[in-house]
């Protein structure tokens, strides 16, 4: 099996075997039917990925990793918060009428900041400190800005990357690692989508650094099953695994900013069937 599913199953078996439930709580979530959306949660979920090794991808339900890498391109390299730049309809739930979901995720990554070398947002910031002071250690990205959360249509839940270079004692090569902070999780709908984007990321952060992939670890601060996801996560961790694909990226694209969705694919992708019809709280 991937290492993704081994992790995948753990998790899920930590947070029903030993997650605390929200029933009869309080809670923001609501099914479609109007309904209120409980979980069972574990707090501080912390899982790791070496890179180096093999890619994330988990082979219990397959991922859509060109929707998943578009995502992510749309939030960090088109900076964007309109849905209309976006080739899913992920967010089509959080957009007001012009399509926009407000002072969130993309709109937080094309603010300009001043630096002591110049006005730069936070993904122009993150390339000049991994080219030119790769050993620091303030290379950072933050998208909960307490100051706008008011005007976001939905707070962030993936928030903020950490990036962190190390040396390959072999080659000397530089190694390009990183934290994916995470405040809540749906574990199920979300957490394998938001490793692979965030490797994928990894991956491109590193070829444009000329450096190699190292490990991705993702810290998530509330890491939940909804109650009406239970059956299916017990199903699907029961199902076979298969070994993990390998990542294509375009070998002719060294510019962030060149990337699309089509310079990314999986090879020798073995996988279950996909689940349809999830439902989903918002």
């Amino acid at each position: 099996m991937s290492a993704a599913d081994q992790i995948f199953i753990n998790m899920c078996r930590d947070i029903l075997e030993n997650g605390t439930s929200t029933e009869d709580e309080k809670v923001r979530p609501k099914w479609e039917d109007g309904s209120s959306a409980y979980t069972i949660k574990k707090f501080g979920v912390v899982n790791r990925y070496d890179l180096s090794k093999e890619f994330p991808a988990m082979t219990l339900r397959p991922v859509a990793i060109k929707m998943a890498t578009d995502e992510m391109l749309w939030i960090w390299q088109k900076k964007s918060n309109n849905i209309h730049e976006l080739s899913s309809h992920i967010w089509d739930s959080w957009a007001d009428e012009d399509g926009s979901i407000g002072k969130a995720y993309g709109y937080q990554m094309s603010v300009k900041h001043r630096y002591a070398e110049g006005m730069m947002d936070q993904v122009e910031r993150v390339i000049y400190d991994l080219k030119n002071n790769p050993f620091s250690r303030r290379i950072m990205t933050n998208m909960y800005v307490h100051a706008d959360l008011s005007e976001m249509n939905l707070y962030p839940c993936a928030y903020s990357m950490t990036f962190n270079v190390t040396k390959d004692p072999q080659t000397g090569k530089h190694v390009l690692n990183a934290i994916l902070n995470q405040r809540s999780q749906d574990v199920l709908t979300s957490n394998n989508w938001n490793v692979c984007q965030y490797a994928v990321l990894v991956h491109m952060m590193a070829r444009v650094c000329d450096m190699k992939a190292g490990e991705l670890v993702h810290v998530i601060a509330d890491a939940h099953i909804y109650d009406r996801h239970v059956p299916i996560v017990r199903e699907m961790i029961e199902r076979p695994t298969y070994p993990a694909p390998i990542l294509w990226l375009n070998p002719e694209k060294n510019d962030f900013y060149d990337f699309t969705k089509d310079d990314v694919k999986l090879i020798n992708y073995q996988h279950n069937e996909q689940i349809r019809n999830i439902p989903v709280a918002v």
